[in-house]
């Protein structure tokens, strides 16, 4: 396994910028002159079918363990619901408009990374790695294209690590045997945007994540703080289940077809939603019942699978006798539908796209064991950890400290979350192609608004109480007009906020 390691040169401003405060350990019952290690899990498209999150059918004991353990958010939000700007967005701790990606894409053919727009920005890792902290970084933090930049380093950050691991498996091998509904794709063999699957071997250790959890492993063993005499930041990042869904048999077998649901929408589901809203993609809506199940019994399997990984890790954490002085934080980079709307993937401003699981676990913070129910925002994690770990965060920053709702969980910080993509529906008509549309939505407590291109593409205001599945427009009801504006004060206050531009990191 090769391993690539970087050193940086960091400005004196940084140096003096970045000292320790006692205070937020102090609040947290935490002993100030104990430096807090962080592990930091990333799963790539991981949607809230859980069951921590109270999913019937899949099973993630670890993950659900962690929970436990740990604070749930119940309604935590991507910044944009692609892969490439959310994660640019959260590892930086500002919204894809402040880091120049809004996008998703290949930075070598499409999209910039954000140090061509934003070069003095200090990341999430770095600002560890800056106060004395081993940085280390096993599998996709940053943007890799999956399944083809699996093995690489992608569009990697060199100043955000002291040494990084790009972990390839047996997956990658076997791809001329993947199964998919698309016969476009089958003979391209390209699967990264494509619905696709695959059960072969038993090995979870020989499959890209279980390398993934292996390395993990020995990173966190060679740099003990025990051993090293320094704390660690250590980025886990896993690949499934983002497609093609290849995982070992015994994982698909968790699942037998006959139990698999697929969710059907209503027939007039789609008649009250902008036409704009409505990602879809090639072949998706003509997916048959048996195909959905299978769809669905691979992407459930690639999810036990990769439970089973984060299983392997956390343990290990446990066996190193560092559980009581390691803050973990798992998150997804943003949601992943099945069927709602009759779309699949990512990519919608719907609950089931821009919604991701959130957990942190701090030892001995108050709310341990509790769920956070309000609204929060990916954004917030890089200021809640430097605030954990006493770090002084940069000013500039644009999430919010997460620290008082991880002592009190029904405290509430933000009144709303953000999320905005860049559409990428070119229509029935092509009246969508070659135009830069943007789509904003904030969601409350009970309230999701949404606009496309300011309203003048069509507007969504759907009421969570009464309507979890987001079945019914109500952006035209007379009746709750004063509702819709209050949501569109909150909206815009948002998006003024998401699109200040920071000059001191240009």
């Amino acid at each position: 396994m090769k391993k690539m390691k970087y050193s940086g040169i960091i400005s004196m401003h940084f140096v003096l910028a970045f000292v320790v405060n006692p205070i937020s350990a102090a609040q947290l019952n935490i002993s100030s002159t104990q430096s807090m290690n962080v592990l930091f899990i990333t799963i790539d498209d991981l949607n809230n079918d859980l069951g921590a999150y109270g999913h019937h059918l899949v099973k993630s004991p670890n993950i659900d363990a962690l929970a436990k353990k740990g604070i749930r958010f119940d309604k935590a939000y991507s910044q944009s619901p692609m892969c490439t700007p959310s994660r640019s967005s959260f590892m930086t701790g500002l919204y894809p408009d402040q880091t120049g990606i809004i996008a998703h894409g290949s930075h070598t053919q499409m999209t910039a990374h954000f140090r061509d727009h934003i070069p003095k920005v200090t990341t999430l890792p770095q600002l560890f790695k800056d106060n004395g902290y081993f940085s280390g970084r096993v599998g996709k933090i940053y943007h890799q294209g999956v399944p083809n930049q699996i093995g690489t380093a992608g569009a990697d950050d060199a100043a955000s690590w002291h040494e990084t691991i790009n972990p390839i498996g047996l997956d990658k091998d076997v791809e001329d045997k993947i199964i998919a509904f698309n016969e476009k794709a089958l003979k391209r063999q390209s699967f990264g945007g494509v619905l696709s699957f695959l059960a072969i071997g038993n090995d979870d250790k020989a499959h890209t994540d279980g390398k993934v959890a292996t390395e993990t492993i020995n990173m966190i063993k060679d740099h003990h703080p025990d051993k090293t005499g320094k704390p660690f930041f250590i980025g886990a990042g896993f690949y499934r289940p983002h497609t093609p869904f290849v995982a070992p048999k015994k994982y698909f077998d968790l699942y037998p077809l006959d139990k698999i649901k697929p969710y059907i929408a209503p027939k007039n589901d789609r008649k009250d939603i902008p036409a704009i809203a409505l990602q879809d993609r090639e072949g998706q809506l003509a997916l048959t019942l048996n195909q959905r199940k299978q769809i669905i019994q691979g992407y459930y399997a690639a999810v036990s699978y990769v439970d089973a990984q984060v299983g392997r890790v956390l343990d290990a954490l446990k066996q190193q006798s560092l559980s009581d002085n390691t803050i973990v934080v798992f998150l997804s980079d943003h949601g992943y539908e099945l069927g709602q709307h009759g779309l699949w993937q990512k990519g919608s401003l719907f609950e089931g796209s821009a919604r991701a699981p959130l957990i942190i676990y701090a030892p001995n913070a108050k709310g341990n064991g509790s769920v956070v129910t309000s609204p929060v925002e990916l954004v917030d994690i890089y200021p809640t950890l430097a605030k954990l770990a006493g770090l002084v965060a940069p000013e500039y920053l644009a999430g919010k400290d997460l620290t008082p709702a991880l002592n009190n969980v029904d405290f509430q910080v933000r009144k709303g979350a953000y999320s905005a993509i860049l559409n990428r529906n070119k229509g029935d008509n092509n009246q969508f192609a070659f135009t830069k549309i943007r789509g904003h939505s904030i969601r409350t407590n009970r309230y999701r608004y949404t606009e496309w291109g300011e309203g003048h593409f069509g507007a969504e205001l759907y009421d969570h109480q009464n309507d979890p599945q987001e079945l019914k427009n109500l952006a035209d009801k007379v009746s709750l007009e004063g509702i819709r504006i209050k949501m569109k004060w909150l909206l815009d206050a948002a998006i003024e906020k998401a699109q200040t531009r920071i000059k001191a990191i240009e």
